[in-house]
């Protein structure tokens, strides 16, 4: 078998065989999974399935009990804390602010891991913040304190800071809370413009399959832990797959918009009906 070019592994995270616990409980079990680089990766399932769990351990947050995650095929846990900050990203779930920091601040901090001895703050780390600003709408909350904000506000300001890091691999934990419709549109339409024009690879953890199957390349499907499915949306998201994932009776059709997989559930009646007939 031929070795894989280097290009076509630019920014492929990998979980081999993955074990991720809280003390004696384990959340991910003997995960084997391959997030293809130069995409958009939407990760879903039921609540406490492990998604987030899943992200940390990609992020070198959780230290697997078992098994590797890998970077273009280095382990995580063998690269510095700087060396993997300058590949690799991350919006946590529930960030925790800094007490009374404005949003320009905290956006600033993006920079942090591109900063050295006795290097001056540069015009490339200004250009930085300020395009984080503009592309998150936050430019106007800029002298605002963090935590005198709204949630979605809030919400915009994290990921500025992560867009302020500038890696080219960028991890999400449902960037959409907080949001309403509006915003979370935005937030994915971003998401989407940032793959498009710059390239960055993208892992987010979404619970709308409908929004995960419309923006994402590749979908990755956990129940109980384990890997129910992955791949490309319309390849692996069917009825069958949601109900037994989701407990959800559905159908699944094409988005008359975009083409790409929509959920509709059943009426409650339908439900009831299906499932005397199981």
């Amino acid at each position: 078998m031929s070795a894989v070019p280097e290009a076509a592994r630019r920014n492929e995270l990998a979980a081999r065989a993955v074990d991720l616990r809280y003390g004696d409980r384990v959340v991910i079990d003997g995960l084997d999974l391959v997030l293809p680089g130069d995409s958009v990766t939407a990760i879903v399932g039921p609540n406490a399935c492990g998604k987030s769990t899943l992200l940390r351990g990609l992020t070198r947050l959780l230290r697997p009990s078992g098994g590797a995650v890998t970077l273009d095929g280095a382990d995580i846990h063998r690269m510095s804390a700087r060396a993997l900050a300058l590949r690799l990203g991350l919006l946590p779930q529930q960030p925790i602010t800094p007490e009374s920091i404005t949003v320009e601040a905290l956006v600033r901090l993006g920079r942090y891991p591109h900063q050295r001895l006795m290097r001056p703050w540069s015009a490339t780390d200004q250009a930085a913040v300020e395009d984080a600003l503009r592309r998150t709408g936050t430019a106007e909350l800029r002298d605002q304190q963090v935590d005198r904000l709204s949630g979605g506000q809030r919400q915009r300001a994290w990921i500025a800071l992560a867009l302020a890091q500038d890696t080219e691999l960028l991890l999400l934990d449902e960037p959409t809370t907080f949001l309403d419709l509006r915003h979370q549109l935005d937030v994915l339409d971003l998401v989407a413009d940032l793959h498009a024009e710059a390239r960055r690879t993208v892992v987010m953890v979404l619970h709308d399959l409908g929004q995960a199957a419309r923006y994402a390349d590749h979908l990755v499907v956990l129940h109980e832990g384990r890997l129910a499915a992955a791949g490309p949306p319309a390849e692996i998201l069917d009825a069958a797959l949601v109900r037994t994932v989701f407990g959800v009776d559905c159908l699944v059709m094409p988005d008359p918009e975009t083409g790409t997989p929509l959920v509709i559930p059943r009426r409650r009646a339908a439900r009831q009906v299906t499932a005397a007939h199981v």
